[in-house]
């Protein structure tokens, strides 16, 4: 197939734009100058100008999950828990249960209760995940489901004057929780995710890292394989929980084809910033797992072939992250393992050029910490994070890696990437330099979050990292 009459950004240095692209089966054959050994007798599709780019990876994204919440309640932007019930009362009943996600309590004058659900779902249990999906709220005839069983190691849950459940489980609990009560049958996630890998597509992704395993995710694409095709090519983690089974039977990493791969382990070691579970510096946050433990995770897991990912959000999470792959690296390194830390929105100055010293992956998506931060999150840590973490992970060396290779990527392609990176480095410092002329204290009073926005590349540079 020959695409032609049109726009082709190759995002390749050597040669940026071209006006056509050779394609034979699902390989790129190259660019002008190659129809004549790209096939014998191409099919020819005219762009009439317009242009063709390379597909996006998404390099952290729950997909079932992202695909089924699309049929919930959406309560993203709703500013109070007046306009939740609005929303909860409006949506179309479908099942059991009523579900929705998005909500975020932080700036709320009144907080999240199950008497407020109560009003609007009577006898209907109803299960609504936060934006940042860890902490759930429930109203009373969910909550009568688990009979009083909700206290887990590394989860939260909230309490009224009385001692009684407000509603709200964070964390261990809220996830517990859904295994036990929140079942959605494999159906569902397949129909879901098709309709998801669909509304992908159309914007241009076409590979994706997902995160869940915990949830069954392989399954479900193996299904959509079989019967359907993947559309998307999949980059899978599994829960660390897993790994006995995997030691047990001898399997390991990018076992898989070109489409499904299952890539690495998952670990949390924290919560979020929305939920205020963070594991910070100075002793607040909730710990999930510990540094001592992902240590030896760490070690098991590349002593069977598998890479570990971390969730860590919190500037002590990250520290106690940073400290387990440093202290397991005689273990890991020689076996090429990529090891990878997913979020790092906190940092200690200290810890930023670890990244590159212990060569671990960071992958932080939401990296802007500044005033935006602090009213939405009434968080008195974002008031003292100076530059946003990519920003100040972009200063401490090109050697500093973001975890966003799909399936097939080549290191060819991430030292692209770094150039990319690098330039847009050049243009934080330009932008520095403007703001050290500035007095200490005013700069400190002002949005941090404009010092972050100058540490993110433009969206064009973004999808290439």
């Amino acid at each position: 197939m020959i695409l032609e009459n049109g726009v082709v950004r190759t995002m390749d240095p050597a040669l940026p734009l071209a006006r056509a692209l050779a394609l034979a089966g699902d390989r790129i054959a190259g660019g002008v100058g190659t129809h004549e050994t790209a096939l014998p007798s191409p099919e020819v599709i005219d762009l009439g100008g317009r242009s063709v780019l390379p597909g996006f990876s998404d390099s952290h994204v729950h997909f079932p999950t992202w695909s089924l919440a699309r049929r919930d309640v959406t309560l993203d932007g709703a500013s109070s828990v007046a306009e939740c019930l609005e929303r909860v009362r409006a949506h179309p009943r479908h099942g059991d249960w009523i579900r929705g996600t998005g909500w975020r309590s932080a700036t709320w004058e009144i907080q999240p209760t199950r008497q407020a659900l109560d009003e609007v779902a009577g006898s209907t249990p109803v299960a609504l995940w936060a934006k940042d999906y860890h902490s759930l709220w429930l109203n009373s005839a969910a909550l009568a489901l688990a009979e009083g069983d909700l206290e887990v190691h590394g989860g939260v849950v909230e309490r009224d004057e009385k001692g009684e459940p407000t509603g709200v489980l964070r964390e261990e609990s809220a996830w517990g929780f859904r295994a036990r009560f929140g079942a959605v049958s494999d159906d569902e996630w397949v129909d879901a995710t098709r309709e998801g890998m669909r509304i992908a597509n159309a914007r241009g992704v076409v590979a994706v890292h997902d995160k869940d395993g915990w949830l069954g995710a392989p399954r479900i694409f193996q299904r959509l394989a079989e019967h359907d095709g993947l559309t998307l090519r999949v980059w899978q983690s599994l829960p660390y929980e897993r790994l006995p089974e995997l030691e047990a039977v001898g399997l390991r990493s990018r076992l898989g084809d070109d489409y499904l791969r299952i890539g690495y382990l998952k670990v949390f070691m924290d919560g979020t910033l929305g939920s205020q579970t963070a594991r910070m510096l100075d002793g607040s946050g909730v710990q999930i797992t510990s540094g001592e433990e992902l240590a030896d995770i760490v070690s098991r897991a590349a002593r069977a072939g598998w890479p570990v990912g971390v969730h860590a959000i919190g500037d002590l999470a990250n520290r106690e992250a940073l400290d387990a792959f440093e202290s397991t690296k005689e273990v890991w390194a020689p076996l090429g393992l990529r090891q990878r830390v997913e979020h790092a929105q906190c940092l200690a100055d200290e810890d930023i050029g670890r990244f590159t010293e212990i060569d671990v992956a960071w992958r932080s998506r939401r990296p802007l910490l500044g005033r935006a931060s602090r009213r939405r999150l009434r968080l008195p840590l974002a008031a003292r994070l100076g530059r946003a973490p990519r920003e100040r992970l972009g200063r401490a060396g090109r050697g500093a890696r973001s975890a966003r290779r799909a399936p097939g990527r080549s290191a060819a392609d991430d030292r692209r990437a770094a150039r990319v990176a690098s330039g847009a480095g050049a243009h934080d410092r330009r932008r520095a330099s403007r703001r050290d002329r500035q007095p200490r204290l005013a700069r400190g009073r002002r949005a941090a979050a404009r010092q972050a926005r100058s540490g993110i590349p433009r969206r064009p540079r973004r999808a290439l990292a």
